[in-house]
Parts: C-alpha cells; structure tokens; sequence
C-alpha cells in the first residue's frame, strides 16, 4: 500500500501549475495507483497530483454514483484525469466546498453547473465526460489545484483571509502543542 503525504495550506507547492503529462510510463503508473490509495485512505472525493507533491497535470476522482447530477454514462465511480481539459460548460452553482489540503475548513464557492471536460484516462486513452452536480464541482476543483489554485483562493477577500488567519492561528496552535 502506497499512501502518500497530501500538502496542507500554506506549502508553496501548491501554488504550482503542474505540467502536462507527455508519456505514460511506469512511473506514472504507480503515481496513479499511489494517488488512487491515498485519496481512499483519506476519504476524499478527489485527489491532484500536486497535493502529493507531483508536478503532473493528473487528477483522480470517486464521486458516488448517486451524487452525479447531471452526469451521463459515466459507469464506475473511479475516474483517472490526466491533462484535463474543460472545453464547454453551462450554467452556474454554489456548492460548500472543503479540501484535502486545507483540512477543517469549508466554503460556498462558485462553479460551473455542467461541464464537458476532454483528456486522457490511466491508459493514455482519450476520454470526454459530460459532468453536471458533485461530479462537475469536483472535476472544477482538481483542475483548480493543477493550476495552482485552492477553493479558498476563489473567495472573496474578506472569507479568504478569515481562512488564512484561522489557518495561521491553528497551525500556531499545533506547534505549541508539540
């Protein structure tokens, strides 16, 4: 079994755009899996290879069946996204959002309704999905963070630095008690 750290908020990585995958061999092969483990072991919905330090454009998601609104013949819950891309969306929503990478903390935030998102699967096997409901906020999300940008960065400012502050304060917290 293959868990892998996920970064938490405030570690610069992920910050980063990842780049593009260009071949997939072995070694992203285990990364996948790695990410498919880990992301189960710490019951998220989604998982992004720079949360576990990958500079890759992968992403790795299981939204439960009856939570994808929206969504059309996607079959298993298991979806492996590398070099994603959204190349039409519709309409907008809020939904409370939370991250494996900022743990504790959850916020409303805007998002496409439905979207169509066109990349590779863990084969290297070209893939479009018709996504709308949790499926679609997640797909948004991952995307997000492969671009450098977590849930909180989509806030206002007011509700962003309230965030970081309780963030700082809990972290601060924490080392006090070490």
């Amino acid at each position: 079994m293959s868990i892998l750290e996920i970064l938490k908020y405030p570690d610069p990585f992920l910050k980063t755009k990842a780049k593009p995958v260009s071949r997939i061999d072995e070694e992203t092969r285990k990364l996948i899996s790695a990410m498919i483990e880990t992301m189960c072991f710490a019951r998220g919905i989604g998982l992004a290879a720079t949360q576990v330090g990958a500079d890759k454009r992968i992403a790795v998601l299981d939204v439960p069946a009856e939570q994808r609104a929206g969504g059309r013949g996607q079959g298993e819950n298991l979806i492996v996204l590398i070099n994603p891309e959204i190349i039409a969306h519709e309409g907008e929503t809020k939904y409370e959002e939370g991250c494996l990478s900022v743990p504790g903390f959850t916020a409303d935030v805007k998002r496409f309704a439905t979207v169509v998102v066109k990349g590779l699967d863990k084969n290297g096997k070209g893939l479009e999905i018709n996504a709308g409901g949790l499926l679609a906020i997640a797909i948004q999300h991952e995307m997000d963070h492969l671009d450098g940008i977590l849930f909180i960065d989509r806030l206002s400012k007011l509700k962003r630095d309230i965030i970081k502050r309780k963030i700082k304060k809990a972290i601060e917290d924490e080392k006090k008690q070490l």
